[in-house]
C-alpha cells in the first residue's frame, strides 16, 4: 500500500507520542518531571574507627547499588531530575579522621570541565563520582547527590587546616550526559565536625533544558541568609535542588513543612531530598511548588521512598498568574474591618497604632484568658490559651504583637494556644526568630503547649497576624497526621504580615508566622 507523505508524518507522529506514552515522558507544556528518593542509608556501624579506602568504598558502594535502582526507576517514569539526600552515601557521627577514607577527591572550580564517567583518569580518589556520573550518563537524567569531599590546601592559605586539607559536605551536580556541573559546598554545618566551612559561601546554580537555572544548597543552611536568600535573590532562581538530612522538631520545624513555607515564601520550586532514619526522627521529602506538594513523612515505616512528580516550571508568566489568583481571591471578601471584627468573610485590615501589650476578648465583654509561659522550639514563649468556639485574641512580647481571629465548627477536648516569641533561639544554631503560633497543646494543662503533638481532630477557622519587623516570613499550616495545607490568603497589609484559612483539611496543628531577621543573628 503507497502512503503519501503526509500520511507517513502522520503514522510516524502517533508512533513517537505511543513511545513517549510507554516511557511516561509526555509531559505538559511548560511543565518538568522531578523525582527525589527518601535513602534509609546504610551506616557503619563504628564511625569513629579508621577504616581503609577499600573498607569505605565497599560500604559506600551499597548505598550507591540503591541509588543506581533508583535512577533507573525515575528515569523509567519520565524524571529529567533527581535528588538524593544529604549523608545518603556515607552516613554520618564520624570524627575528622576517620571520615578520610570516605571523601572524593574534587576541584571545586568552575574553569575545569569534567565528565568523570568517560574520564574516569583524570584525578584519583574519585570512585562515588565516577559512579554518579555514569548514573546519570546511562539514563540521561540530571542527578543531585551528596557525598564527603577533600581538597588538599598550602600552608600558606590563612584558612588551611592543620592537616593540609579541606575537608567539605558537598553536593554535586551532573547533567544528562554524565558532566560535572556544579559543586556546592556546605557553609551553615550542624554539629559536623568531620566538615570545614568553607572560606566564602558558594553560589551554585547549575542551567537544564527543561527547567532554567537551578540553585542548591544544603540542610540547616535553609534557615540562614547565606547562601540560600542570597542565591535566590542574585540569581533570581526559581528551582532549588535541597539534599537534607533534616531531624524533625514540631510544632515548628519539622521537614515537609518548613520546606513548603520555603517555597512558598519565596515562590519557588524545592525539590527536597531527606534522609530516612525514623529511630533520629529523619524523614520528610517532597517536591513543591508555592501552591502545591508531593511529600513523603513516615515515622514508622523503614525503607526508601521515591517521589516522582509533574510540576510547572516557575517563570515571569507563572508568578504572575498566581498574583492574579490571590486578587481575585481577596476582591471576593467584603470591605475592611478592623481588629474587634468576628467576622471571617472579611479580609484582614488593621488599625495603625492600636498595638498595645494587653489581650482582647470576644466583643471585649468576657474576662480576658490568662497570660502564660511555656517553652517551645526551646524558646519562651508567651502565650494565651484559645478557648472557646470563636473569639479574638492578641498576645505580645518585645516589639511583636500576634492577633488571632477563630472560629470552630465544633468545640473539641483539645487545647489551643496562641504563642508569640520575638528574641534569639540560641539551641542547636544561634539565630533570631519573630514568631506568631496557634498551636495544638499536648495535653489540657499549659505547661503541654510547645510540646511536639501529630495529631489533631479541631477544625478552626482563623485569621493570624503580626507586625513583624523582617520580610522574611515563612507561612506554616501544618494539619493531623503532619500533613500540609494551603492558606486561603497570606501577605502583607498595613505593615502585618497575615494568614488566614477557612476549614482546614484536617485536624489543626500548627499555623504559624516564622520570621527570620537575619540581621540581628
Amino acid at each position: 500500500m503507497a502512503y503519501t507523505m503526509v500520511d507517513l508524518c502522520w503514522k510516524l507522529s502517533v508512533c513517537f507520542l505511543c513511545y513517549q506514552v510507554v516511557l511516561g515522558r509526555v509531559k505538559k507544556e511548560g511543565h518538568y518531571v522531578a523525582a527525589v528518593y527518601e535513602h534509609e542509608s546504610i551506616l557503619s556501624p563504628n564511625p569513629t574507627v579508621l577504616v581503609d579506602r577499600q573498607s569505605a568504598l565497599e560500604l559506600m558502594g551499597r548505598n550507591l547499588d540503591i541509588y543506581e535502582e533508583q535512577v533507573v526507576a525515575a528515569a523509567r517514569e519520565g524524571a529529567q531530575i533527581i535528588v538524593f539526600p544529604e549523608d545518603g552515601i556515607h552516613g554520618f557521627n564520624f570524627t575528622r579522621s576517620s571520615i578520610y577514607p570516605y571523601l572524593d577527591f574534587i576541584l571545586h572550580s568552575r574553569s575545569v570541565k569534567w565528565n568523570p564517567c568517560r574520564e574516569p583518569y583524570l584525578f584519583n580518589d574519585t570512585e562515588v563520582l565516577q559512579r554518579l556520573s555514569c548514573m546519570a550518563l546511562k539514563n540521561k537524567i540530571f542527578l543531585v547527590a551528596n557525598l564527603g569531599t577533600k581538597q588538599p590546601c598550602e600552608y600558606t592559605d590563612p584558612h588551611c587546616p592543620t592537616d593540609g586539607r579541606y575537608q567539605f559536605n558537598t553536593n554535586v551536580a551532573f547533567n544528562d550526559d554524565g558532566m560535572l556541573v556544579a559543586t556546592y559546598r556546605k557553609h551553615n554545618l550542624y554539629f559536623e565536625y568531620a566538615f570545614d566551612t568553607p572560606p566564602e559561601p558558594d553560589y551554585e546554580v547549575f542551567d537544564t533544558p527543561f527547567a532554567g537555572k537551578f540553585g542548591m544548597f544544603t540542610c540547616f543552611d535553609i534557615l540562614f541568609f547565606e547562601p540560600a536568600v542570597n542565591l535566590i535573590r542574585r540569581y533570581n532562581v526559581k528551582q532549588v535542588v535541597y539534599p537534607t538530612a533534616w531531624m524533625n522538631q514540631l510544632p515548628l520545624l519539622s521537614a515537609v513543612e518548613f520546606q513548603q513555607a520555603f517555597a512558598t515564601a519565596f515562590k519557588v520550586n524545592i525539590l527536597a531530598a531527606n534522609i530516612h532514619h525514623p529511630t533520629l526522627g529523619m524523614t520528610g521529602s517532597g517536591i513543591y511548588t508555592p501552591v502545591k506538594s508531593f511529600i513523603y513523612h513516615n515515622m514508622e515505616g523503614y525503607g526508601g521512598k521515591l517521589i516522582v512528580a509533574e510540576i510547572p516550571v516557575i517563570t515571569i508568566d507563572y508568578e504572575n498568574n498566581l498574583e492574579s489568583n490571590k486578587r481575585f481571591r481577596e476582591n471576593l471578601h467584603h470591605s475592611c474591618k478592623t481588629f474587634t471584627s468576628t467576622s471571617l468573610d472579611d479580609q484582614v485590615c488593621f488599625k495603625e497604632g492600636e498595638e498595645t501589650t494587653g489581650r482582647a476578648s470576644e466583643k471585649g465583654k468576657e474576662q480576658l484568658p490568662p497570660l502564660f509561659y511555656a517553652e517551645m522550639m526551646y524558646d519562651n514563649f508567651t502565650l494565651v490559651p484559645v478557648w472557646g468556639r470563636k473569639g479574638e485574641l492578641q498576645v505580645c512580647a518585645n516589639t511583636l504583637c500576634c492577633y488571632l481571629n477563630y472560629r470552630r465548627a465544633v468545640l473539641t477536648d483539645e487545647l489551643y494556644a496562641l504563642g508569640v516569641f520575638d528574641g534569639l533561639h540560641t539551641v542547636h544554631g544561634t539565630y533570631y526568630v519573630q514568631a506568631c503560633a496557634l498551636v495544638k497543646c499536648g495535653g489540657l494543662s499549659f505547661s503541654t503547649c510547645g510540646q511536639e503533638v501529630t495529631d489533631a481532630t479541631a477544625l478552626i477557622d482563623f485569621q493570624l497576624w503580626g507586625n513583624m519587623s523582617t520580610p522574611y516570613i515563612f507561612p506554616l499550616l501544618l494539619t493531623s497526621g503532619i500533613t500540609l495545607d494551603f492558606a486561603d490568603d497570606m501577605g502583607w497589609k498595613n505593615n502585618h504580615y497575615y494568614i488566614s484559612k477557612n476549614r482546614t483539611s484536617s485536624g489543626l496543628l500548627t499555623a504559624a508566622l516564622y520570621g527570620r531577621w537575619y540581621e540581628k543573628d
